[in-house]
């Protein structure tokens, strides 16, 4: 026996029209309340108030920042605008006599450099160039030949044949 298998449940049923009942929720209320403006407002007022209405209720109904309905958005805003800030640090600046006082008593600490694995590459590098095991006379002789080869001469170093 097979079973049919709901597909698109993420989908809202269109209830009247093209529109799904959240929609049409969202058109009447800002029809409605642009109605209500237009009869017992002055129409000066009345007109752009009806034009802020109708833009929010359309919004509402078919807007979506990030796919998700415009909405949540509405209410993310109106969360932050609402609820407490924690902030966590606040710089306030010292007095120049303070400074000068800390910068008298500071203990000395030295720099570290951005990349640690770039010195410790550095480091071995110098370590082994300095080691008579590993070094090659040729290193000596390729460092000067760059400069101008016709004025050096190989250098000859005693014990390292």
């Amino acid at each position: 026996m097979r079973f049919q298998v709901p597909q698109f449940t993420d989908v809202e049923d269109k209830v009247i029209g093209p529109l799904t009942f959240k929609q049409f929720i969202y058109l009447a209320g800002a029809a409605g309340a642009c109605i209500i403006a237009y009869t017992f407002l002055p129409f000066l007022i009345a007109v752009p108030l009806i034009i802020l209405l109708g833009v929010f209720g359309t919004a509402l109904a078919f807007y979506k920042i990030n796919n998700r309905p415009f909405i949540r958005a509405v209410e993310s805003f109106l969360h932050y605008a609402v609820k407490d800030k924690l902030y966590i640090w606040k710089h306030e600046p010292k007095p120049l006599a303070e400074r000068e006082e800390s910068k008298k008593n500071a203990v000395f600490v030295p720099k570290l450099s951005e990349s640690k694995l770039r010195d410790l590459s550095w480091t071995l590098d110098v370590k082994e160039s300095l080691n008579p095991v590993t070094r090659d006379e040729d290193d000596d002789f390729k460092k000067f030949s760059d400069i101008n080869s016709d004025k050096f001469v190989k250098p000859k170093l005693e014990g390292w044949e």
